[in-house]
């Protein structure tokens, strides 16, 4: 990501200020950061206090919605798992078999609602905006149940179950058709003794533009493929604005992703991680709540009785 290289760089130099002749004020900041603390009231004090709120979410949002990972063990559709799947050259060489993947992921979602850790989320920012505070969900999520859940300010990083790009001319498009083309109807089941359907190309979903008719694909970020250069601007413009980071049911692993908050905690500015269990970056941040997000999270968004609302 050449976009990211000079924020990498000053991550890198930043992130190990423990490591160099420093301030006083500097070696503090690197020792608390390597404790990280889970007194609620402390940190709802700094919350009340934000101004602008970037919330970084993943899939353990979204697993308490039912929406399968796809990762570690048990994490496969039929014998693949998804970095088998989701890559071009997985497409370029089986289609039919990548649309089924996707078509099953689809209709899954349709039946998927949002969980109390997307509506918290959601409230909460419906709420600030009225004090004039701001908050950004920066998803790796491609599953909409943040925009079913109520967000407006959303930046999908790795893009959407539910939009479509054309391979022949570029078009993207919004397509919440249940099946998306006729050939898909009844395909797509997860059992590992299904056999392909190996359907025709030209039975798969086909791009509706005038004169086009080319293959179409999901519009998501495949595993080797670069992220969306205008929504990473978009994502370091919040960063570098946001006076209090959310890391909320994410490993902390997948990259460019997992640099986001570190970024952030390096340059002095809270972020509280809510997650099952410690990631690699936990020491990074000043807060980590263990426990499900759909409990922690409530609580910790709820109004401040500090909140003054018209």
């Amino acid at each position: 990501m050449c976009l990211f290289h000079s924020t990498a760089r000053r991550l890198v130099s930043q992130v190990h200020c423990g490591l160099k002749a420093s301030s006083s004020k500097k070696q503090k900041f690197c020792l608390e950061m390597a404790r990280p603390c889970s007194n609620m009231a402390d940190f709802r004090e700094v919350f009340a206090k934000a101004k602008h709120i970037a919330i970084i979410t993943g899939a353990g949002v979204s697993a308490e919605s039912g929406v399968p990972t796809f990762r570690g063990a048990g994490g496969f559709w039929r014998k693949w798992q998804a970095q088998e799947l989701a890559t071009p050259g997985a497409f370029a060489r089986n289609p039919s078999r990548v649309w089924e993947f996707y078509h099953y992921r689809r209709e899954v979602m349709l039946s998927k609602h949002p969980n109390p850790a997307h509506i918290a989320i959601a409230e909460c920012e419906k709420r600030l905006s009225k004090q004039g505070r701001s908050v950004v969900v920066i998803t790796q999520n491609i599953d909409e149940l943040h925009t079913k859940a109520g967000t407006k300010h959303l930046l999908e990083i790795h893009g959407s179950l539910f939009k479509t790009r054309c391979t022949s001319c570029g078009n993207v498009a919004v397509n919440y058709k249940s099946p998306i083309c006729p050939a898909l109807a009844g395909k797509g089941a997860p059992d590992p003794n299904t056999e392909d359907a190996a359907i025709p190309v030209e039975d798969l979903p086909q791009c509706e533009e005038d004169g086009c008719n080319g293959l179409l694909r999901p519009h998501v970020v495949w595993f080797g493929e670069a992220l969306d250069p205008s929504v990473l601007t978009a994502v370091e413009k919040e960063l570098d604005i946001c006076d209090l980071c959310l890391v909320v049911g994410t490993s902390s692993v997948v990259y460019p992703a997992a640099m986001f908050a570190p970024q952030v905690s390096a340059r002095g500015v809270p972020v509280a991680e809510f997650n099952m269990e410690p990631t690699p970056a936990t020491n990074r941040f000043r807060f980590h709540f263990p426990g499900p997000c759909g409990t922690t999270l409530p609580p910790a968004l709820a109004r401040h009785e500090t909140e003054i609302i018209s």
